[in-house]
């Protein structure tokens, strides 16, 4: 695999190694720059004119003129404004030259490190896909032959429980590399929603089921149909909403997938005991969690959320989130997803678009 140079060029390269005229400066530089001409014609016609009306209108001060003092003195300010514009000009040029190097080689690393993730995932998950059939393989086999050990259940269930997350580890690290750059294009494809609810089912029921609870999805209408989104986006989002909610209900995870003319949503519920109403603002930040509040050791990272959030946010559309604490018999936690539908690409774009 080839990668891109990721040798930031020199600035001063950029603007001055190319066939070029003077920078046509823009803005201040450009008003200042008028007011520099104005002056030096000032200043020339001041000069051109003192031996003609000078003696005329003024006495003689030290023997010239003050007409050509005043001349000498429009025609050096306009000289030194019209040298200053130019060189405000060719710095401001460098500063974004310089910028746009950086943001180039910032998307190139990123591109870079993108790709090196992508061949760790599929170098890894492939293993770990091995390893849960056999998993699941080795379970059935011992459930058939009679009662399972209680230490080898336990091993069994750390490996079932932990394959996911390791997954949505790797994923999550993707992903917040890709938003360090948050001016990349956004690709469109045609996407299933429910197909990417679906396999995020199936992935963590197992997970649900040997903690003794239940995860169920629906959508309306049935057949939902195609969109246009980025399927990785919506995956990404939903495993994280799903990974918390599982971790934190108490009984039962539901997801529903619904649109409208406008939108689709997803609504991932869960029965937990709901998140206080004084920790709402914050559930999306960066890094946060509960322990973090009370100072406390932390027992996650606190990215999903804020990764969910961002991508959602990220393809025009929003993350927000609604709670009832316990004691109150109704103690839920629902995360709704919205976003937009948006119109088929052009044809003879193999199916996809960039925003």
């Amino acid at each position: 695999m080839a990668f891109p140079d990721l040798q930031p060029r020199r600035s001063a390269a950029i603007l001055w190694n190319r066939p070029q005229t003077w920078p046509r400066p823009s803005g201040a530089a450009g008003l200042a720059r008028s007011l520099g001409v104005l002056l030096l014609l000032g200043g020339i016609s001041a000069l051109l004119l003192a031996p003609l009306i000078g003696p005329a209108l003024f006495p003689r001060l030290w023997g010239v003129e003050p007409l050509t003092y005043i001349g000498a003195a429009l025609l050096i300010g306009g000289l030194a404004v019209i040298a200053l514009s130019y060189l405000a000009s060719v710095t401001l040029l460098r500063g974004r030259a310089a910028a746009a190097a950086e943001r180039r080689f910032a998307e190139q690393w990123t591109q870079v490190t993108q790709q090196y993730f992508e061949l760790f995932n599929h170098d890894l998950g492939r293993p770990l896909r091995r390893i849960l059939g056999k998993e699941r393989e080795i379970r059935e086999l011992l459930q058939n032959g009679g009662e399972v050990p209680p230490a080898v259940r336990e091993l069994l269930d750390e490996i079932e429980e932990q394959t996911p997350n390791f997954r949505l580890m790797l994923s999550n690290i993707q992903v917040l590399i890709e938003l360090e750059t948050p001016d990349a294009a956004v690709t469109l494809h045609a996407v299933e929603p429910a197909e990417v609810v679906r396999r995020i089912v199936d992935r963590y029921s197992l997970v649900a089921a040997d903690a003794r609870k239940q995860i169920a999805w629906w959508s309306e209408p049935t057949d939902f149909g195609v969109v246009y989104c980025d399927s990785s986006a919506i995956e990404h989002i939903v495993a994280n909403l799903v990974d918390n909610t599982v971790r934190y209900a108490e009984n039962y995870v539901e997801i529903g997938l619904t649109r409208d003319d406008r939108n689709f949503y997803i609504r991932v519920w869960d029965d937990g005991p709901g998140i206080p109403a004084r920790y709402l603002p914050y559930v999306f930040d960066r890094g946060w969690t509960p322990e973090v509040a009370r100072r406390e050791e932390r027992t996650s990272s606190g990215l999903g959320l804020f990764i969910a959030h961002t991508l959602a946010q990220r393809y025009g559309g929003d993350l927000t989130a609604h709670s009832v604490q316990a004691p109150d018999p109704e103690h839920h936690t629902a995360f709704l997803v919205t976003l937009p539908l948006r119109e088929p690409p052009s044809p003879g774009r193999n199916g996809e678009t960039a925003v």
